[in-house]
């Protein structure tokens, strides 16, 4: 994790030359717009599931395509020989869709838990978000790649607002495509003055079993807030994306598309994984940035050598770094040949996202200049570059693609390239569709502190869930959590509250469950950072909940 100067003339007075610090904080997850199980502000959704009995016709719709085809949605009606008379019915069913709950004034409210059965999969409308740049940005729908011209059968979502309620139906549509290509189907165009996050609808599978909204305790200081709260399921797999679109049967058929989806199906064969990494112990890795703990200056590298050689010792395997500023690869790159580290390298992105930008390019150059890539394990391309808004999924692509093109040829097939998003990022589909042909492990930051209903005890729990969801995101690829602690200091975030004996036991945790497929979240506190929303940002160091003494003498 990397910030800015809590108080630059610290530095300043210092004398000293300080690292080109890049911003990477916190306080998106603690606004609650980072997890796909924390509370999040969507418009109202009510699904609208009708069963409807007959024969198939076709009716058209319009949709916003890239190519000109032909799409049209599948209505059942009873034909005049057929007995008895044609039926259609309405059916309300109970869904585990995020609830509505609106606090009026100011003041604290109690909202109690509730528990839903459901008895059939069903496809219904679910909510994804996305933050955008002011302009205008096309966003939803249902991605399909095809290798030939075919016709795709899909379930898509349609809004309708009257009267300021916003409601939802899934309908089943017939996509034309007429030529090998990547296809988008009823996407919906939003324009936008100003930055801004989007939530639009798309199609979710709601799986058999028992789903539970807890209580909340919820104190708000202004009026007319509207807070939702997620189901999640008892013992069973969380929601998923609708299937992906299918064929239909045609006099001459061509052959079957090659479709990608915001969760695809496992593989037939899925126990060989592509890019596996992690380690045989309870801690693989942690994520280390060589700036002084009290003023943020670039250590020199006598004290890096030292830190390296502590995680060595408590048992790490692997260290995770950010990007190349403060002289990380010399410096870090030299302790960890040392004392037989392997390392994490990165590309940090802000503000824009193209090789040509002048702060990514020098990260690039000084990567390829570098002799160091016999220690490497991952390269990370940006960290929540998406999610902060600084690149598209299609950009952060061609931003992998000339990475990899700096590796020397001898570890091309050896080192793989990933982005580090949060899970709900992944979830989406057009990250998914893009990148997972790109990428060679998945890799999320997870952070349980950052979920309302996760307790430190519960920490490890969460993160595994998280992790499996992951794993099914790009089947037949691996995937790791690059970036998990908890604070010691701040403000609590629901049952999650932040403290010296709570971070242990999350710490704790955290091992226990998945503590081989996890880099921890960090080193030391970085008291030189902003203590951000969640007055949080300064507290992660995790060294005593590994044994480490530090030596804080500058």
């Amino acid at each position: 994790m990397k910030g800015v100067f809590a108080a630059a003339a610290l530095a300043a007075m210092a004398g000293s030359v300080s690292a080109a610090h890049h911003r990477h904080a916190h306080e998106a997850l603690f606004a609650k717009r980072g997890n796909d199980t924390a509370d999040v502000c969507v418009p109202g959704c009510t699904t609208i599931w009708k069963t409807i009995t007959g024969e198939p016709t076709l009716v058209p719709i319009s949709t916003v395509t890239a190519t000109s085809t032909k799409t049209s949605t599948v209505t059942r009606t009873q034909t005049p020989t057929q007995a008895p008379p044609a039926t259609t019915e309405a059916v309300v069913v109970p869904l585990p869709t995020p609830q509505p709950r609106t606090c009026p004034t100011p003041g604290t409210y109690t909202f109690p838990a509730t528990t839903l059965t459901v008895t059939k999969t069903t496809t219904v409308c679910g909510a994804e978000s996305t933050t955008v740049l002011p302009g205008t940005h096309t966003v939803g729908g249902v991605t399909t790649i095809v290798k030939t011209a075919t016709t795709v059968v899909c379930p898509v979502a349609t809004v309708q607002t009257s009267g300021g309620v916003t409601t939802s139906t899934i309908v089943q549509t017939t996509y034309v495509c007429p030529t090998p290509g990547t296809y988008t189907i009823a996407p919906t165009t939003h324009t936008v003055s100003e930055s801004t996050v989007l939530v639009y609808p798309v199609p979710t599978t709601i799986n058999p079993g028992t789903y539970t909204a807890p209580a909340q305790v919820i104190t708000v200081t202004k009026t007319g807030y509207v807070t939702y709260c997620p189901f999640t399921p008892v013992g069973l797999p969380t929601t998923t994306p609708a299937p992906a679109p299918q064929p239909t049967k045609s006099a001459a058929p061509p052959p079957p598309p090659a479709s990608t989806k915001e969760t695809p199906k496992p593989s037939s064969s899925p126990k060989t994984l592509t890019g596996s990494i992690g380690s045989d112990n309870d801690h693989f890795g942690i994520t280390y940035t060589p700036y002084e703990p009290t003023n943020g200056r670039c250590k020199d590298a006598t004290k890096v050598s030292n830190d390296i050689a502590a995680l060595k010792k408590a048992g790490f395997t692997t260290v995770r770094v950010y990007s190349t500023d403060c002289n990380t690869l010399e410096t870090v790159g030299s302790a960890c040949k040392t004392h037989g580290m392997g390392m994490i390298v990165g590309v940090f992105v802000k503000g824009s996202c193209t090789a040509q930008t002048p702060d990514i390019k020098e990260q690039i150059d000084k990567l390829g200049a570098w002799d160091g890539w016999n220690m490497v394990k991952l390269v990370v391309v940006g960290n929540e570059a998406i999610m902060n808004g600084h690149c598209s999924a299609s950009q952060l692509v061609t931003l992998i693609k000339t990475v990899k093109t700096i590796i020397p040829g001898g570890y091309k097939d050896k080192i793989p390239c990933t982005i580090s998003e949060t899970l709900d990022v992944w979830q989406r589909t057009e990250v998914s569709s893009a990148l997972c042909s790109e990428i060679g492990i998945v890799a999320a930051n997870v952070h349980p502190y950052f979920n309302a209903a996760v307790t430190p005890e519960k920490a490890g729990d969460f993160v595994s869930n998280q992790l499996s969801l992951l794993a099914k995101i790009c089947p037949g690829k691996d995937a790791i959590n690059l970036e998990c602690g908890w604070p010691k200091q701040g403000k609590c975030n629901g049952a999650a509250c932040p403290g010296k004996s709570e971070h242990a036991k999350a710490i704790t945790s955290i091992r226990k469950t998945c503590g081989n497929k996890t880099v921890f979240f960090s080193f030391e506190d970085d008291q030189w950072k902003e203590p951000g929303e969640c007055q949080c940002e300064r507290s992660w160091g995790s060294a005593a909940a590994f044994s480490i003494n530090i030596d804080i003498s500058l």
